[in-house]
Parts: structure tokens; C-alpha cells; sequence
């Protein structure tokens, strides 16, 4: 049951869903739902997540209680990541995001295809654009 069901704003749901909707938390946690424990497997299952985002990410989640770290005394030494049980309860929150994003959220369409000419009748012409006008010549700085 929730501690402020009644209220318009409450607190613990402010705090949960900014800590899961900062930008790429979800995708992280989803990827080691799926089973990556490994950093590079972690950054290899999400694209154009650079390191230092993805670190940020890891610290963030482990100060929450959502991740641990462990550090294996190998040569060379080896990080792990794994969802606590705090973690491993938002398995079933994802899981709805992942079903309502299937269902309402659209991604950039894919480009019309171009109707082929027939040869009866001419294809229209491509449409002009305005050319930009041409800016002044800027003098080289000193340095």
C-alpha cells in the first residue's frame, strides 16, 4: 500500500521515478535484468551510452541499494554488478514501461518509398530550396 495514495504529490513516488527516469537508468537496469553483470556488457547492451554516463548510472544505483559492486582480487582485478533484491523488485515495474512503450510509443517512422516513374508519365520534379545567402568572409584570428 502506498504512504500518500490520496495525496497529489507524494514524495516516495517523486523520488522513485526520478531515480528510475534519469536518463539511462532504465536501459541500464533492464540490461542486467537480462543478465549483464560486466560493465563492458552493460555499455555493449546500450548504444551511444558513453562510459562516464554509464558510471554515473552505477554509482547512482549502488549509493540507492538498486546494484552492488564487487571487485574479484583477480589479475587482472574484475568489477561485477548484480541487482540487489530492491533492484531485482523493479523487474515487474520495467516489464510494464517495456509493454506500454510496445503498445503507445511510436519511433521516428521509416522514410515514404519513392514511386517509380511510369513511362507514360514523367516523374515529378525534385523541389528547389532556397539557397542560403552568403556570409561575409570572416578575417583569421591571431593567436
Amino acid at each position: 500500500m502506498s504512504h500518500c495514495m490520496d495525496d497529489a504529490f507524494c514524495p516516495y513516488f517523486h523520488h522513485a521515478i526520478e531515480l528510475i527516469g534519469r536518463r539511462w537508468t532504465g536501459v541500464v537496469l533492464r540490461s542486467m535484468l537480462n543478465g549483464a553483470t560486466r560493465f563492458n556488457d552493460i555499455a555493449a547492451a546500450v548504444p551511444n551510452l558513453s562510459d562516464k554516463m554509464l558510471c554515473e548510472r552505477l554509482k547512482e544505483l549502488e549509493m540507492e541499494g538498486v546494484i552492488t559492486r564487487t571487485v574479484v582480487p583477480e589479475i587482472p582485478v574484475r568489477v561485477e554488478y548484480e541487482l540487489t533484491e530492491k533492484g531485482r523488485a523493479l523487474e515487474g515495474v520495467l516489464l510494464a514501461l517495456d509493454d506500454w512503450a510496445d503498445r503507445w510509443v511510436a519511433l521516428e517512422a521509416p522514410p515514404p518509398q519513392k514511386a517509380k516513374a511510369s513511362p507514360t508519365i514523367p516523374a515529378p520534379a525534385p523541389a528547389t530550396r532556397k539557397q542560403p545567402r552568403p556570409q561575409a568572409a570572416r578575417k583569421p584570428r591571431r593567436r
